[in-house]
């Protein structure tokens, strides 16, 4: 298990950005920060769905749509020397903080082929009422710092010379995940329905020598 740190100077928000991997540990370095409004949540673009197939088509997709977006944040690799095999869990160990007292941080992770069409691999999301226990529920505290995990499954994956390991971190893939509306209130349907109360959340990811945010990866050593 090996972890690749994030890096960046503050401006990790969309493909766009400074976001990087890498296995040094971080720094002295820069909040990422992004605004979440569940009125305008990132969309679903393939992935393990099971249904509406013509609406939602399942699968490898590119995900460059979505690594336009200012509330996505992208933290990419160099490209690879040599191929790297990952096969396995996939775990991102995050430290983050909110201005609400409740929302939600999803991970993807995304080959990026040299022609640069982003192909999703596997992906994960973390209710952060539910980071401690499922059965016991707690609130957020508005901008304290946590750490928790997000469980992006497992997968296996050879990262070919020249592709780019890529991390989305963001707080919504709808429709495949309901959309948590930041009040800390009861979800039911209507948290997806329009006009259902939100409220905007301002979300931020901490990668410094004190806050080590990381994607730990199954890596098979070449043989």
């Amino acid at each position: 298990m090996t972890k690749y740190f994030l890096h960046s100077d503050g401006k990790a928000n969309s493909a766009r950005g400074d976001g990087s991997l890498s296995t040094a540990a971080p720094g002295s370095e820069s909040v990422d920060q992004f605004v979440y409004n569940p009125a305008t949540p990132v969309p679903t673009v393939g992935g393990p769905l099971c249904c509406d197939a013509q609406n939602w088509p399942a699968g490898p997709r590119d995900q460059r749509a979505v690594e336009s977006r200012y509330d996505v944040l992208v933290y990419s690799t160099l490209p690879m020397k040599e191929d790297l095999e990952l096969t396995g869990p996939i775990t991102l160990d995050l430290y983050a903080k909110s201005s609400e007292v409740d929302t939600d941080f999803t991970a993807k992770l995304v080959d990026v082929w040299p022609n640069g069409y982003a192909q999703n691999l596997t992906e994960g999301i973390l209710r952060m009422r539910y980071r401690d226990s499922r059965e016991k529920p707690e609130l957020m505290n508005p901008f304290q710092v946590y750490k928790f995990s997000i469980d992006l499954w497992a997968t296996s994956n050879v990262f070919k010379v020249g592709h780019i390991l890529r991390l989305e971190v963001s707080s919504s893939n709808f429709p495949r995940f309901n959309r948590n509306p930041n009040t800390g209130e009861a979800l039911s349907v209507k948290s997806s329905e329009s006009g259902a109360k939100f409220a905007i959340a301002t979300n931020a990811i901490l990668h410094d020598v004190e806050h080590p945010s990381a994607l730990i990866l199954p890596v098979v050593p070449s043989k």
